[in-house]
């Protein structure tokens, strides 16, 4: 069974170790974040602060646009985006990795305290009941204040996801009495 996660599309150009999970995977990817693949492979910012890094993850970040514009995936996508909250076929990467596009539309539940980006996120794993991986630690203290009803592994803690993950039945203390 493939463990599923909302998920960043950066990152997943970012932490290469996402690519070699120890069971098959299925990411999550509101189809926002991938439009933010444009903004960072053409902005004069750096992704990462070493030059060497930032340029490796560049050049990752354009092999994920050509696996997304891949005349085949593109049409999947095309079809997600037809509707709100719509997600599309899955794109196969290889025999342990796939993608899942969302279109999410963020709806301002959560007013001016989670950024657009964050909360096509959030709702995003709220709506499909999925965990979500995250390397912001900001955005994991938000969710916490703001008692967000979402699962959120750090990306530290991917391999620990992966392999087991936590439930909500791991936290149900009246299985105890």
């Amino acid at each position: 069974m493939r463990r599923r996660f909302v998920i960043e599309a950066v990152m997943v150009a970012t932490y290469g170790q996402l690519l070699v999970p120890s069971r098959p995977v299925d990411f999550v990817l509101p189809y926002s974040t991938i439009m933010e693949l444009y903004d960072m492979k053409d902005g004069a910012d750096p992704v990462m602060d070493d030059p060497d890094e930032d340029a490796h993850v560049k050049g990752k970040i354009k092999e994920l646009i050509a696996f997304f514009e891949d005349p085949f995936n593109r049409k999947k996508i095309e079809r997600a985006l037809q509707m709100p909250w719509r997600q599309s076929s899955p794109l196969l990467l290889n025999d342990s990795i796939q993608f899942t596009v969302v279109h999410a539309v963020d709806n301002a539940q959560y007013g001016e305290y989670f950024d657009p980006i964050e909360t096509e996120l959030l709702l995003t794993s709220q709506k499909l009941s999925i965990p979500l991986l995250s390397d912001q630690f900001e955005f994991q203290d938000k969710l916490l204040e703001a008692e967000v009803p979402v699962q959120v592994y750090d990306i530290e803690d991917y391999e620990f996801a992966v392999e087991q993950g936590i439930t909500a039945a791991d936290f149900d203390t009246r299985s105890d009495l």
